[in-house]
Parts: structure tokens; sequence; C-alpha cells
């Protein structure tokens, strides 16, 4: 099934991978309930194509079952399909004679999903087992191994979530690396990492080949998802509050937006600020907060402004950035920068109050994915 994606390492350099994950799957197996497991046969390194890493006899209360066991580094979407598609061909007969199962060190939560709908069964290194065999249905669902959590912490942090926010503002475009590196003003190495990360989800469809290859995101809101999820592992970004004596929220905005005219300093309004003149749905808005760079600029613009910091009571805040790349896309309306839909999404699901039920509300009626 999985023998022609084979990761690399596990066809030369290592099979040491695949025997661990083998004697990890037997261990699990054998800790069941009126379960009897035997290994028949396990080489991963010299098989024939299209044949199994491992067969495995496994008695469950009387019954007899073959597990045909595929080995691979790590699994994702992807994968899958190009198995699914791969299992029609006749080399692949054999597996009619079995239960297939597949073992990775990694297996991502949307492969898991295909899988199970396919009804093929999978076990990965952190525990989690999916077996589906008739008269002999488990499933056990753990954390993800710690190489997986990692692997998608990094591309949702740094950089990288530069070339996420072009690609998501640009989702109905189709571009190539060069481009969407610039839009990103990241290295096009960045926006390749980034690309190929991506495809590996399944979220973009490609065309051409070599230079001139291009990918479009298909799938917006699953990518807007997974980012959503690994914020709230996340900590909030550091607010510095203000009290500013005298004006409510639509006369600070115009305030704001004039004095950091006056000293030329680059801002964007986020969260419930920015979300009503993108989308209206509060009645009224206690705090106006704002992603800004700090700069001696700044700091003269908000002695200007009177504003003093507090601990509680606030009515302003400033969101610290660390670079420009975090100001991107931001869009000018009637006269104030906002930061880009998708910013003023992520921003609100860190928010207080209501700043969720305004997240949906702008995620519904201006993102639209």
């Amino acid at each position: 099934m999985f023998a022609e994606q084979k990761n690399t390492a596990l066809m030369t350099g290592s099979t040491f991978v695949a025997h661990a994950l083998i004697d990890q799957l037997l261990a699990s197996l054998r800790e069941l309930p009126d379960v009897h497991v035997e290994l028949a046969q396990a080489e991963p390194a010299a098989q024939a194509v299209g044949r199994a890493d491992a067969t495995i006899e496994l008695q469950v209360a009387g019954k007899s079952i073959a597990l045909l066991v595929e080995a691979k580094k790590s699994v994702y979407p992807r994968d899958v399909r190009q198995a699914l598609w791969q299992l029609k061909s006749p080399q692949h007969d054999h597996y009619t004679n079995g239960q297939r199962l597949l073992i990775a060190e990694s297996i991502s939560p949307g492969a898991k999903e295909l899988l199970r709908a396919e009804r093929i069964g999978y076990f990965d290194s952190g525990g989690s087992l999916f077996l589906p065999a008739a008269g002999a249905y488990v499933y056990i669902d753990k954390p993800a191994p710690k190489a997986l959590e990692k692997s998608v912490r990094s591309l949702f942090s740094g950089r990288r979530t530069q070339v996420l926010h072009a690609l998501l503002v640009n989702h109905e475009q189709w571009f190539g690396v060069t481009d969407v590196a610039e839009r990103a003003q990241v290295a096009p190495s960045t926006a390749s990492d980034v690309l190929h990360e991506l495809e590996r989800f399944d979220w973009l469809t490609s065309r051409g080949q070599g230079p001139s290859k291009e990918r479009h995101l298909r799938e917006p809101g699953a990518l807007l998802d997974a980012w959503a999820q690994q914020l709230a592992t996340q900590r909030a970004p550091l607010l510095r509050r203000y009290f500013v004596p005298g004006l409510k929220s639509d006369a600070l905005i115009e305030r704001l937006g004039q004095l950091f005219a006056t000293h030329e300093i680059t801002y964007a309004v986020s969260q419930e600020a920015a979300a009503q003149r993108y989308a209206p749905f509060l009645s009224s808005i206690s705090q106006t907060r704002v992603r800004l760079l700090p700069s001696p600029r700044a700091d003269a613009a908000m002695a200007e402004l009177g504003a003093r910091v507090v601990n509680e009571g606030a009515n302003f805040a400033i969101i610290e950035t660390k670079s420009t790349g975090e100001l991107l896309f931001r869009r000018q309306v009637g006269g104030i920068w906002l930061a880009s839909p998708i910013q003023v999404y992520l921003d609100l699901l860190h928010g207080e109050g209501r700043a969720r039920e305004s997240a949906e509300h702008l995620r519904k009626e201006r993102i639209g994915f």
C-alpha cells in the first residue's frame, strides 16, 4: 500500500525505526484482553514492491486475523490519498487476504480520519491504534507523538506564519514560490518549506512543474482552523495597557490615527475595534487594541495622547509586535489602518469577554471560510 512512498531512512539507512515500531505494536496488541499475537514475518528492508513489512497473526477470542503491516516515517493526508489510488492496482491484490495496518512514527489527525473512513488500520509511536477487523474492532486515541507536535508547532511559528497569512489573504489565487515569498516578505526557501508542509496536509493543489510550478490553497478553512487550534496552546501576546481620559472608542481610534500619521508610525487596529469596522456585531466597545512596533516615536505619540499606564480599567492597549511582518496585509478603512481580517480573527481568539463571538461573526461575515 504505502511501499512506493516509503521514507528513504526506512528503505536504506535504517530498518531500526520500522523494527522498533513493530515491537511497540506487538506490545500494545498483547495488552488487549483475549488476544494472542505472533509475528509471522518481518522484513522492513527488502520486501518486494507492494509487499508488507511484516505479517502478524492475531488470535482474538479464538478468531484468526492476519495483519499486513506497512511502515512509514510519517503519514499525512496526501500520503493516504495516493495510497488509496495505488490499492486499486493488481499488485495489491494480496491485501484482500488480510487486514491492512499502517504503522508510523507520526500520523497526522487528517490522515487518521481518512484511514478510519476507509477502514484501514493504523498505529503510531504515541500509542494510538485503530484496528477495524471483523469481530475485533479496536480504537485507542492518544496524544500526538512529540515529533508531530513539534513539526506542527514549527509550521505555525516565526516567519512561517507570514507565508500562511499570505496564502489565506490570497486564497483564491494561484502563485509560485517567488511570488508568495515576496508577498510574505520571507526568503524563497522559507516559502518553499511551508508550501511543502501544506502539500503534505493535502491543503494545496498544484499545476505545472519545476520553476513554473504554481499552487492554490484549496482548503483555506482547514488551514485557518489548524492555526486557531495551535494558537490555543500558545500564550497570549504581551499587552501594554493604558487609560486615555475623555475619549470613547470611535473618537479614540480617530485620534490615534491622526497622531500615528503625524509621527509616521506603522500600526494596525485589531480585535473588537477592527472587527466592528469590518463586520459590525457589538453594541459598544470598551477597549481599543492596536498592533504596534515599540519605538521612541510611539512613546512620544502616547505621551501626546495623554495615555497613562494602568493595570486595571484600561480602555486602550498595545499588542507589542516584534517585526513589521506581523503588520502585513493591513488595510486602510475610513482613514484608519486595520489589521487584516485574518489577523483580527486570530487576535480575537486571544481576547476576553465576547471576543470569541466577535471572531466567529467576523469569520462568517467577512472572511467567508
